[in-house]
């Protein structure tokens, strides 16, 4: 199998020679970096469109994303680092290196949804309102996005030999993404690793989370319980998925996967607030949404 190879072998697909960059005028840009580039802006227009189905004035949201697109990527990036702080603790150059991936996705969801409350705040909007418009544009973000960790080898399971299995050349895969059960499972004279496409259930989950929100924003009973969807929705799928990943991130002194416990945290804090204030609509203490 050649380094650029990667192959689909139980669907029969076999791609060859799958870049990671491209040359435009002499200049080498990472397919990494233009797929999450295109997510950003199919985001933004979901986002925009879907406000302006909701009775939003979609410039709204072309003037959030200017803020939020940028303390995403800087909270993505930090909340990598800081979960990997021994691999960059030697050289600190490398953190403003992220041509090679190392965006963690629940730093970007944190650094938006900070974004939000301060930007509403500031101009003095629901925030919750802003928001259920906001995540639809944020999820179809994510799911576009990992496409780029396909083209970078990177954010995949443990060994699989079912429907879905991908294989990856060893020397193409960053050397301490490959567990002691994946080498276990390379057979004699063999270069590349069986995985789980763990970077394609994810997108695909957050398709279905996607279809899920819209379907159901127009029945919502109060503003925010589209952001509570997409907060309990994407947390179970990531939980779960999470737990096949090789490249996890550990709470510092653990073994414990930090993505997992904060997913938890946020299917248990989706389903008890959407609960509670469901509660005190039927005690007249919280007005219900009512669609225009």
């Amino acid at each position: 199998m050649n380094v650029t190879d990667i192959a689909f072998p139980n669907l029969g697909i076999y791609l060859e020679n799958v870049p990671r960059t491209f040359s435009v005028l002499g200049f080498d840009v990472a397919f990494y970096g233009l797929i999450i580039g295109i997510g950003i802006l199919a985001g933004i227009l979901m986002a925009a469109h879907n406000g302006k189905v909701m009775g939003q004035d979609p410039d709204l949201y072309w003037d959030f994303a200017l803020y939020a697109v940028i303390f995403s990527v800087i909270g993505a990036r930090l909340y990598y680092v800081i979960f990997e702080w021994e691999y960059y603790k030697d050289d600190l150059l490398s953190i403003f290196n992220t041509r090679n991936g190392g965006m963690a996705i629940y730093g970007g969801v944190i650094g938006a949804f900070a974004t939000l409350f301060i930007y509403c705040r500031v101009k003095r909007i629901n925030p919750f309102q802003l928001g259920d418009g906001g995540v639809t544009g944020l999820i179809l973000g994510q799911a576009i996005g990992r496409w780029g960790n396909f083209m970078n080898r990177e954010v995949f399971g443990e060994y699989t030999d079912g429907l879905f299995a991908m294989r990856l050349p060893i020397a193409a895969v960053r050397s301490r993404d490959i567990t002691e059960n994946l080498m276990a499972h390379v057979g004699a004279g063999e270069n590349f690793i069986q995985v789980h496409p763990t970077f394609l259930y994810e997108s695909v989950w957050n398709l279905l989370v996607l279809a899920g929100m819209l379907l159901y924003q127009k029945h919502k009973r109060f503003h925010g319980e589209v952001c509570l969807l997409y907060l309990g929705g994407y947390g179970l799928g990531r939980f779960i998925i999470e737990g096949i990943r090789t490249d996890t991130l550990f709470l510092p002194g653990t073994e414990i996967p930090v993505s997992q416990v904060l997913s938890l945290v946020l299917v248990v804090f989706a389903v008890v607030t959407d609960v509670t204030v469901r509660v005190l609509i039927r005690k007249g203490k919280v007005k219900a949404y009512k669609p225009a």
